[in-house]
């Protein structure tokens, strides 16, 4: 199975979050934030939406970094993924 996004839509699978930090100290499971940083799986085709048109900015393969709250968690084919509107990438991580 694949996702494909529609409209101005991104999947996104989030990267690994930090098991220690960066004076060496072991973080357990639930000590760990979650990641905000994540790589681009699938791009949407853009077009119109609300009325005006939405170019995509991001590509597939790109690192990015997303807003805290956004998007749709999905599981498939045992595989988690974050759907986000592009508005809700904040950043691309070069």
């Amino acid at each position: 199975m694949k996702l494909v996004p529609l409209t101005d839509r991104v999947v996104l699978k989030q990267l690994e979050a930090e098991e220690t930090t960066e004076s060496g100290i072991i973080l357990p499971g639930s000590a760990q934030e979650k990641p905000q940083e994540a790589e681009v799986i699938a791009v949407g085709p853009g077009g119109v939406v609300d009325g005006k048109e939405i170019t995509m900015q991001v590509k597939e393969g790109q690192k990015v970094i997303y807003s805290n709250y956004a998007g749709t968690e999905v599981k498939l084919g045992g595989e988690d993924y974050i759907i986000v509107k592009q508005n809700d990438i904040l950043a691309i991580v070069e």
